[in-house]
């Protein structure tokens, strides 16, 4: 029971740092994206512009951060005894593309740089500078998810 708490705990602290790491140098190349009275998210996501609406974002960032990081590593709990006898790279490669496909690019979710974005968003939210500049944060925060959790984590 402590190996799979031990690894959620983890698991949260691996993906939380790079989730901060990736969004705070992707946001440098989207600040447009997100902010300011032209911003292309205008219409569906919350002024971080706004005092209010920012103290909001910063409230509820680390929990639901958290509960999202448990939630993702107890998924992996039927196949933790086999992650281990995995070598480092292939550790880095499950783990990077684990997060990479199934969090991002091949999600459900219609965003700027999902399949479903592809298909279902107005062309304004996918065109090619908006798809690489999000994409580029799933990608970051993947590599280096998957190298810290090849380190660290199995």
């Amino acid at each position: 029971m402590m190996t799979y708490i031990t690894f959620s705990l983890l698991f949260f602290v691996i993906h939380f740092a790079c989730y901060i790491i990736a969004g705070v140098i992707d946001l440098q190349l989207a600040k447009k994206m997100y902010s300011g009275k032209n911003r292309l998210y205008k219409s569906f996501f919350r002024d971080m512009d706004d005092q209010k609406e920012s103290m909001r974002i910063a409230k509820l960032l680390i929990p639901s951060q958290f509960i999202r990081g448990i939630i993702m590593s107890m998924v992996l709990y039927p196949i933790l005894p086999f992650l281990g006898d995995l070598s480092f790279g292939m550790q880095f490669v499950f783990m990077a593309s684990l997060m990479f496909v199934y969090a991002d690019f091949a999600s459900a979710i219609p965003f700027s740089n999902t399949i479903e974005g592809i298909v279902y968003l107005k062309k304004e939210f996918v065109e090619r500078k908006v798809f690489w500049t999000i994409q580029l944060e799933a990608i970051m925060y993947s590599i280096m998810f998957g190298l810290l959790s090849a380190w660290l984590l199995i």
